[in-house]
C-alpha cells in the first residue's frame, strides 16, 4: 500500500555521497524538496545533477537516508515506489520496436498484475497522457518511425501516464523544438498547479528560472537552494558557470545572456 502524501516535504535526503569510479559525483548532500512545487537542478557539466536526481528517486541507494513523504524509500515496495515517483531518464534508449500506445502503456505497469489485462483506467491514462503532449494521433505508429523530438514527447507521455505524485525528469527538453519546449514547461506548471511535485535537471537556465525553486550543484555539492527569484541565487548560478552567463531582470521575468 502506498503512503498517503502529507504536508511535509516530498523528498528528503540526508548526507548522501555517491562515488562513480574515482569521481565523487554527490558529496555529502542533504536536501529537502518541497511538496507541490517545481524544483530544477542546475549546474555545469559533471556537477552531479543526474546522479543527485537518481539518489532522490531511490535508483542509487547507500548508507544515507532518502525519505518520500516522510517514509524511508527503502521500506517501500517496488510497486509502491513506482506509483509515487515517475521517472524520465536522460536520452533513454528504447529496446525493440513497439507502437507508441504500447510504449506509453508501460507507464501503467505499477497498477497491473502480472497476468491481468490493462483496465479502463489504464487505457484512459494512456490516451490522456498522449493528448497532453499532443501525440494522440500517433497511437498506432511505430516508435522507430519517430524523430528524436517526437520520441521525447512520447517518453514524457509514458511518465505522465503513471499519474504519480512526484515526477522526475532528467533533461526533458532534449530534442524538443522551441514551441514544444514551451509546451513542456506549461505542462509542468499545470501539474504543479494540481499539487504534483516536479523535479527537473535542466541545462537551459532561462527555462529553469521559471521553476519555483532551484538547486545549484557544482563538483558534487549543493551550492545554493532557494527560490528561482532570489538574486543571490542568480549570482551563484553565474559563479558556477565562471561568469560566462549573466542573469538580468526583465519586467516580470529574467533574461540569460552569454558574456
Amino acid at each position: 500500500m502506498s503512503p498517503t502524501p502529507n504536508q511535509c516535504s516530498a523528498i528528503r535526503v540526508e548526507n548522501a555521497s555517491v562515488n562513480l569510479g574515482t569521481i565523487t559525483a554527490v558529496d555529502q548532500v542533504s536536501l529537502e524538496i518541497s511538496r507541490g512545487k517545481w524544483t530544477s537542478i542546475v549546474g555545469p557539466n559533471g556537477a552531479g545533477k543526474s546522479t543527485l536526481l537518481r539518489v532522490l528517486a531511490g535508483l542509487i541507494q547507500g548508507p544515507y537516508k532518502t525519505a518520500v513523504f516522510e517514509h524511508d524509500i527503502q521500506d517501500l515496495s517496488t510497486k509502491s515506489r513506482a506509483r509515487l515517483i515517475s521517472w524520465l531518464g536522460q536520452s533513454e534508449v528504447i529496446n525493440g520496436d513497439m507502437s507508441v500506445y504500447d510504449l506509453v502503456m508501460l507507464g501503467r505497469l505499477p497498477y497491473q498484475s502480472w497476468i491481468g489485462s490493462p483496465s479502463k483506467e489504464d487505457h484512459f491514462a494512456v490516451l490522456n497522457a498522449l493528448k497532453q503532449v499532443q501525440a494522440e494521433a500517433w497511437v498506432e505508429r511505430s516508435v522507430e518511425e519517430l524523430s528524436g523530438g517526437e520520441r521525447q514527447r512520447v517518453l514524457i507521455a509514458r511518465a505522465l501516464a503513471v499519474d504519480a505524485q512526484i515526477l522526475m525528469m532528467d533533461e526533458p527538453l532534449n530534442n524538443l523544438d522551441p514551441p514544444h519546449q514551451a509546451d513542456c514547461l506549461n505542462l509542468i506548471r499545470e501539474l504543479v498547479n494540481s499539487n504534483k511535485t516536479v523535479i527537473t535537471v535542466l541545462h537551459e537556465i532561462s527555462f529553469a528560472l521559471h521553476s519555483d525553486d532551484i538547486v545549484i550543484m557544482d563538483k558534487g555539492k549543493v551550492i545554493n537552494r532557494s527560490s528561482s527569484q532570489d538574486l543571490d541565487l542568480h549570482r551563484d548560478i553565474e559563479k558556477v558557470f565562471d561568469h560566462r552567463i549573466k542573469i538580468y531582470p526583465l519586467m516580470n521575468d529574467f533574461v540569460v545572456l552569454f558574456e
